[in-house]
């Protein structure tokens, strides 16, 4: 493992940069120093007095981009709360932190509600909430405004899944769509509702990562973040599955170990499309994952071995 040692106004820091290999450690390192030093400029802006809305952002930003505890898609996510918050709050990175009230926190909150769903609000919160945080850590604010602000209940999704037949008629509207031109789109919905895969853990499985022998799939997620929970799991290859990708690997005799199965990374488009032909409830690519628990748990399986296959960390029964 190797780790960050540099010095940034008189103050060492010294970083796991969470990784064994040199090039990533290399890359990492100067995000980490670049970060370290912009964060210690705003905090030395603080110190001197006032301290706007956008440079506690301009923290919360650099700590959001040298963590190696969010994966990118979670940096990304992070982001499009900000610029959503920015965009529903005209202004407020020219505020001075300290003059920012409970009140106006309120207020905007109220506005935010109404124009987005309750997931999407309650990230904003926690954004809002840890951008007040970074200026109190350096001194620029004593008390959070946006503490007062509560969050949203969020409710359960209505969930309506095809049944076998209209399942199959689903996906072979899209398997002979255009003369089969989607082909590898139909192989990525079966790849998804016979594995219970997250999308992102099913771009990156491998030729070498399906056991025949064993019949199971090893699911490690991407080369370098890994799966949502970090942890490498094993999925049984159930019969649909075996034939799926016995089927690939005819056709693709020349397939490398390391070459990644699926020839596909989404089909959303495809997806919608055929719903509206066959007449079902759209579905997506995350809905293939209550499928394939659906069908496990009604085959008799027990609902923590169903997590575990879907690699749950807390025992959860849903996808």
């Amino acid at each position: 493992m190797y780790f960050a040692r540099f010095r940034v106004r008189g103050k060492l820091i010294r970083k796991s940069l969470k990784t064994d290999r040199i090039s990533i450690g290399r890359l990492r390192l100067a995000d980490l120093e670049k970060s370290e030093r912009e964060a210690a400029e705003v905090r030395e802006v603080a110190s001197k007095g006032r301290m706007t809305f956008g440079d506690a952002l301009a923290i919360f930003k650099t700590q959001t981009e040298a963590s190696h505890l969010l994966k990118p898609s979670a940096k990304h996510y992070r982001m499009e709360v900000i610029t959503a918050i920015l965009k529903s709050w005209p202004g407020i990175g020219a505020c001075d932190v300290r003059k920012i009230t409970e009140g106006e926190c309120k207020t905007w909150a109220a506005k935010f509600s109404g124009q987005y769903s309750a997931t999407r609000y309650n990230a904003a919160i926690g954004v809002l909430r840890a951008v007040f945080n970074a200026a109190m850590e350096v001194g620029a604010l004593f008390r959070n405004p946006a503490a007062v602000i509560k969050r949203a209940r969020v409710t359960s999704k209505h969930l309506v899944l095809p049944d076998g037949d209209q399942f199959e008629r689903f996906v072979k509207d899209i398997e002979t769509f255009k003369g089969g031109e989607f082909r590898a789109c139909a192989d990525l919905i079966h790849f998804l509702a016979f594995g219970g895969f997250r999308l992102s853990e099913a771009a990156n499985v491998t030729w070498s990562d399906c056991d025949f022998e064993k019949s199971e799939i090893v699911v490690r997620g991407d080369l370098e973040t890994g799966t949502k929970n970090r942890s490498i799991r094993r999925v049984p290859m159930i019969p649909e599955m075996a034939a799926l990708l016995g089927r690939l690997k005819a056709e693709r005799a020349d397939a490398k170990p390391d070459d990644r199965v699926m020839r596909v990374r989404e089909c959303q488009g495809a997806m919608n499309r055929a719903a509206r032909a066959v007449g079902m409830e759209r579905i997506t690519h995350h809905d293939l994952r209550h499928l394939f628990a659906t069908r496990c748990i009604e085959s008799g399986v027990d609902i923590p071995t169903v997590s575990r296959w879907l690699g749950h960390s807390d025992g959860g029964a849903l996808a």
